[in-house]
């Protein structure tokens, strides 16, 4: 089994994020007895902020058995395609990480509805990443994978 992992989980760990840290851990240790976990370039880059140079973060993933899976034409043309659908539907809600349901913001002043974007580019990335090169990913963010990537299997918190 191939986990692929999201930038949350392993930022909890080396924040580390006090309501998520020991889950996260505990998420890792449990998918790396199943199998091989991975990461993509985008969460590769994400965790590079961390380290103070490259060669720690190698040190970190060859430590913990993460490796670096690069994404393929495939990939990037479903990020593509679901990034469009994405922007053509969500300009005016806002989606609930864990459960998916969307909410409008409305200004209290002029009624008008507040658009705003959840997600970027890098996170239809990594969820296209993970459904071409995975088995499943490990995440916090379940709610929006739910909507845009219902064949993905998303454990997590």
């Amino acid at each position: 089994m191939i986990s692929a992992i999201d930038t949350n989980i392993l930022l909890d760990i080396l924040i580390p994020d006090k309501r998520y840290a020991e889950i996260s851990k505990n998420l890792l240790d449990k998918f790396k007895e199943k199998g091989k976990l991975q990461i993509c370039e985008i969460v590769y880059s994400e965790l590079a902020s961390q380290f103070p140079f490259s060669e720690e973060l190698e040190l970190f993933l060859q430590d913990t058995g993460i490796n670096l899976q690069h994404s393929n034409r495939k990939s990037l043309s479903i990020a593509g395609e679901r990034w469009k659908k994405y922007t053509a539907e969500k300009s005016q809600s806002l989606q609930c990480a864990v459960c998916g349901k969307e909410l409008s913001v409305e200004c209290p002043q002029c009624s008008i509805i507040i658009s705003c974007r959840q997600h970027i580019r890098s996170d239809f990335l990594i969820g296209t990443n993970a459904l071409t090169h995975a088995d499943l990913l490990l995440s916090r963010d379940r709610g929006y994978y739910k909507t845009y990537f219902k064949e993905l299997v998303v454990k997590g918190k």
